[in-house]
């Protein structure tokens, strides 16, 4: 669960109370809105920060470590590719097979991933457009309140959900304009829940991060505003 610092930061933020609250994240990444749309919402960052020890990992990753497989590829053919030249058998046409049901191509695609309704000019999507503005760190708090939902962020780059207690409200609705749509006994690990707004967008969240925090709030979430339709 949550500790103290947690809690006592969420009464402080609310004035009251917290029915039920939780860390949690996009849960795919955020789609790529269109030009005009993300300049006009100020073209704020789409992706978290990361710790700079990840991109020291990065650097040695691609400068040493890659070299060293592709050399070792290379010796490999060399040592082989003579002989598989020779019983190579003969193909005729272009030798790749259709795929069943048409090309990838043809395969239609869902732009919003999932992650919302896909209309970057409602609240969602405007939530969205400026959702790492707040902070680089992905993870946000979700506090239920009597009257509204509110979403916090901590500043920091790097937090412990446990821990945290520097974050601050970055948006706030009334339960006219927002519900918390979600479904109690889902699988530890894999548990998502939606924000369902007033002019019909929505946006899907996931990565809950403490179990037990998890259930409280899908038990609260799924008793008091209804199952998420499928």
């Amino acid at each position: 669960m949550a500790k103290r610092a947690v809690h006592r930061r969420a009464r402080k933020v609310l004035g009251e109370e917290p029915m039920a609250l939780v860390w949690c994240e996009i849960h795919q990444g955020i789609p790529t809105p269109p030009r005009d749309v993300h300049r006009a919402a100020g073209k704020g960052r789409l992706k978290p920060g990361h710790h700079w020890l990840l991109y020291v990992g990065g650097v040695v990753f691609f400068f040493v470590v890659v070299p060293m497989m592709l050399i070792d590829k290379l010796g490999d053919r060399i040592g082989r590719g003579s002989a598989q030249g020779r019983n190579r058998p003969p193909r005729g046409g272009s030798g790749r097979p259709n795929p069943p049901g048409g090309s990838d191509g043809d395969r239609g695609q869902d732009p919003a991933d999932g992650v919302f309704d896909g209309d970057w000019n409602l609240t969602a999507g405007q939530l969205l457009l400026r959702w790492y503005g707040h902070s680089p760190n992905p993870k946000r708090l979700v506090m239920l309140a009597r009257d509204r939902v509110c979403i916090a962020a901590s500043p920091r780059r790097r937090l412990s959900p446990a821990k945290a207690d520097d974050f601050r409200s970055v948006a706030e609705f009334p339960l006219d304009q927002a519900r918390v749509e979600g479904e109690a006994g889902q699988p530890r690990g894999y548990a998502t829940f939606r924000f369902r707004f007033a002019d019909g967008s929505w946006l899907e969240v996931g990565r809950l991060a403490d179990p037990e925090d998890a259930d409280h709030f899908l038990r609260t979430v799924s008793g008091a505003h209804g199952r998420r339709p499928n």
